[in-house]
């Protein structure tokens, strides 16, 4: 026997959109994918999307060529072993989130 305790997340189209087109002024049109398959993983972020709409979004790690020795082979998911962040996106993600901010206070 199992519960499902996880709301399934399902990211608001308008939310989606406007998360995209913040992040599309900051690394362009052909490195935002807003269609992406959908996971089974479960994420936190489902309760809250259930109070208010939003949109969770992925940043890409790059292709594992950063990963330090002994760190597993290629690029894999959070919640392995092998997860190496890449230090080198941290000002995208930084310049994305202040962005997104001063962009919905406007």
């Amino acid at each position: 026997t199992f519960k499902r305790n996880y709301p399934p997340l399902i990211n608001d189209e308008q939310q989606t959109e406007f998360a995209a087109q913040v992040m599309k002024e900051i690394v362009g049109n052909e490195r935002v994918n807003t269609r992406i398959d959908p996971t089974m993983g479960a994420e936190d972020f489902a309760f809250m999307l259930l109070k208010k709409p939003g949109c969770y979004v992925f940043l890409g790690n790059g292709d594992g060529d950063h990963r330090a020795t002994g760190h597993g082979m290629g690029p894999c998911h959070l919640h392995n072993p092998s997860y190496d962040f890449n230090d080198q996106i941290i000002p995208v993600g930084v310049n994305y989130w202040v962005r997104l901010a001063q962009t919905f206070l406007r």
